[in-house]
């Protein structure tokens, strides 16, 4: 199987679960966010889409890889997801831990693998992941930027100094 094609599976489902838990979230806040994480999702798919293009097939096959080990395996199921968001209301640890979990697949088969191609497609694939880990990390900052804010009442005289 190829590797990206592997990813890019990974993704898509990444994408439906965000979706998923956007469409059944009650709270605005976590609708915006998992609406966020969908679409870095999709943007990170289309990535590997363009980076698949541009390596040559036999660069990026590993035999051993089948379409089982290619899925998106949330760390959590969706009724440990709830008990999680008690102590994580903004599920922040639960999204890096996702994000790690993919960077650490990664990596584990490029270790496993005996063709050097293969290995340096895979390695790319990690490095991929953490640029996208950054990108969801960003994402987080974004939305908690407004409890975070200095704008608050007991700080609006200080244009007077």
């Amino acid at each position: 199987m190829n590797v990206f094609d592997c990813a890019i599976k990974i993704e898509e489902e990444a994408k439906q679960y965000y979706e998923r838990l956007g469409a059944e979230s009650s709270l605005p806040e976590m609708k915006d966010l998992f609406s966020l994480l969908a679409a870095s999702e999709e943007e990170h798919r289309r990535t590997l889409v363009r980076l698949k293009g541009s390596l040559a097939p036999d660069k990026a096959q590993l035999d051993a890889l089948d379409g089982t080990a290619c899925s998106f395996r949330p760390f959590l199921t969706e009724r440990e997801l709830l008990e999680e968001a008690k102590e994580d209301p903004d599920l922040y640890k639960f999204s890096m831990r996702e994000e790690e979990q993919e960077i650490r697949f990664f990596e584990d088969l490029a270790s496993k693998t005996n063709n050097e191609a293969t290995r340096r497609s895979l390695r790319l694939l990690a490095d991929e992941e953490r640029r996208h880990l950054s990108m969801v990390e960003h994402i987080y900052d974004y939305v908690e930027s407004p409890k975070t804010f200095l704008a608050w009442g007991e700080f609006s005289n200080l244009r007077e100094l």
